[in-house]
């Protein structure tokens, strides 16, 4: 079974800097123990457009710095779109679908 880990960037309330330099460190140590998916927790903001840690997260994900330890991400907006496919990178994540499946506060990252 693959190893999957749950990360939530908004525990202590964070600035949206620390929350990414957080992710960053994380789904690093996460890559080298061995993870295979991460959940990253990091809320949808009380403006009604998402939260700044929510979108930052997004945009880091995205960036080529990123390449060498994600492989692939998605909102848990999303999630009905991309599952088969997540779910065929890792099985594991069939036992978290009810935390992410239209959950615009998580994002689900695979690992290289």
């Amino acid at each position: 079974m693959a190893k999957i880990k749950e990360i939530n960037l908004e525990y202590g309330s964070p600035t949206v800097d620390a929350a990414v330099r957080n992710m960053v460190s994380q789904l690093g140590t996460c890559k080298g123990r061995g993870y295979k998916a991460v959940l990253l927790v990091h809320g949808y903001g009380s403006s009604g457009i998402g939260g700044g840690i929510k979108t930052a997260v997004r945009s880091k994900l995205r960036e080529s710095s990123m390449s060498g330890i994600v492989r692939s991400s998605c909102g848990g907006e999303h999630w009905f779109q991309k599952k088969k496919e997540l779910i065929g990178l890792c099985q594991s994540l069939t036992d978290y679908q009810r935390k992410i499946d239209g959950n615009q506060g998580v994002t689900v990252v695979i690992l290289k």
